[in-house]
């Protein structure tokens, strides 16, 4: 709330349609941050904007895009780049390609690998010279705690996790000092449509895992 008193600030919130990446847009609103949102689904998007707008009185830019896909990962690089105007950055979009790794092809495993570790990395660097140029600013990288081990028929992913685990721990150290804040965030089960995707449903984790092990979206992002 302190990076409030310089003037109004502006947030980018990438996976923002749903889950905690939705949780975080609201609480960045809540607190008058203007949002750039970031997801696949427009017309949600545009929702929720029309929904911040009127409730919390922020400006919402609504920037539709597939961070799978390199030429959207450019397009809102480019965007951060050229505005100059980001205060804070949740890099949380994300989903997953589940299966035996030999029998996945390779064009959705090198996807997956451009929206969890090349669009964080991108999108930070984008952000960067500004936060510190004006001596303030956070990023936030959304994880899990899938990074902490090996998973079968999972592989990519928490590999993924593991790299955003090691560049937000490394980039934080490297920051130090300058108002640039990096927090890595490492949610465990949460209630979002993650696990409803269709190579989940035989796994039926939501019924298997315990009711008191899951957190709500906003419980993590208020944690």
């Amino acid at each position: 709330t302190h990076l409030l008193k310089a003037g109004r600030l502006k947030a980018v919130v990438t996976g923002a349609s749903s889950g905690i990446g939705e949780a975080y847009a609201r609480s960045l609103a809540a607190q008058g941050y203007d949002l750039v949102l970031i997801a696949r689904r427009a017309e949600r998007l545009r929702q929720q904007a029309a929904d911040y707008e009127s409730q919390y009185g922020v400006q919402v830019e609504v920037f539709p895009a597939d961070l799978s896909i390199d030429a959207d990962i450019a397009r809102l690089e480019q965007r951060i780049v050229a505005g100059q105007d980001i205060d804070f950055l949740v890099n949380n979009a994300g989903y997953d390609v589940f299966g035996p790794f030999a029998e996945i092809p390779i064009e959705k495993t090198l996807g997956l690998i451009n929206c969890l570790e090349l669009a964080a990395v991108r999108l930070t660097r984008a952000a960067l010279p500004h936060m510190l140029l004006c001596r303030r600013g956070a990023v936030i990288n959304v994880s899990s705690i899938g990074a902490f081990g090996p998973k079968p028929f999972d592989s990519t992913c928490v590999a993924a996790k593991a790299y955003v685990n090691q560049f937000s721990e490394s980039l934080a150290a490297e920051l130090r000092g300058t108002g640039v804040r990096v927090q890595v965030l490492c949610p465990g089960f949460t209630l979002t449509e993650f696990h409803d995707a269709p190579e989940y449903a035989a796994y039926k984790i939501k019924e298997r895992i315990a009711r008191w092990l899951w957190m709500t979206p906003e419980q993590v992002v208020r944690a």
